[in-house]
């Protein structure tokens, strides 16, 4: 087994040992779903939304809560804490570069965001008769992107901050805002033209995200705005990171 390997193994087993971050990073947007889907309104068809209901609509956002969680909450915390522990000090004076703990980070968020979607998309099947993504492919591409996008910001965040404690903080801020735009606290159908195109094209690519799973390809616009921006800010985070 490779090196990687092993530190995606050990950092998987650490992430499953804390409840509180597996109930919010994996089960969060499901129990939003149920407890939305239990209020009939939300359950009827509307003009506003095209003649769907609002949980058909509110997938998207649900997605974006999934995406946000793992990328800006739980992954500055964790390496800004491993940075003011020593921990990545330690792993410098070792074989094993430091940098490997950091795209350890980025998998288990992967490994993280696919359980949750998928459990996601179960639910909305069986229990509420919701179509799987149109554009499975397009989808695909959008999630990736979504979650490596805001994976690059939330180290970007680790790499700036000097604290623990001041990551958490700056990447709450980034947080907030990601699911404003992202119509978490809003539903976007009631937002401003403006601020709906905006959340569009922010990451994780809300606008993307619902295209996908409503049917129609994601705008490559979209999509190049997520690639561009997990390339910059990963690449300024990588420049700047502080091992100690």
């Amino acid at each position: 087994m490779s090196t990687l390997n092993k530190i995606v193994m050990t950092e998987w087993k650490l992430f499953l040992r804390e409840p509180s971050m597996v109930v919010f990073a994996i089960f969060f947007p499901t129990v939003l779903l149920l407890v939305l889907g239990a209020i009939p309104a939300l359950r009827t068809p509307d003009p506003a939304f095209g003649g769907l209901r609002f949980i058909d609509a509110y997938v998207s956002t649900l997605v974006v809560i999934a995406l946000a969680f793992l990328g800006l909450n739980k992954l500055p915390a964790t390496v800004a804490t491993y940075r003011e522990k020593g921990v990545l000090r330690r792993l410098s004076t070792t074989p094993v570069h430091p940098g490997r703990l950091l795209v350890a980070q980025v998998v288990v968020n992967l490994i993280a965001g696919v359980l949750s979607i998928g459990l996601l998309m179960v639910v909305c099947t069986l229990v509420f008769g919701i179509d799987l993504p149109h554009n499975p492919f397009g989808f695909f591409a959008a999630c990736l992107l979504g979650m490596l996008s805001l994976s690059a910001l939330g180290l970007l965040v680790a790499a700036w901050a000097p604290t623990a404690r001041s990551a958490g903080g700056w990447a709450t801020v980034v947080f907030m805002l990601v699911m404003f735009f992202g119509g978490a606290y809003l539903p976007r159908f009631l937002m401003p033209d403006l601020l709906v195109r905006i959340g569009e094209h922010l990451p994780p690519g809300v606008g993307a995200l619902q295209d996908a799973w409503l049917g129609t390809a994601p705008s490559p616009v979209h999509l190049a705005v997520l690639a561009v921006t997990s390339v910059v800010a990963g690449t300024v985070a990588a420049r700047s990171f502080r091992w100690e």
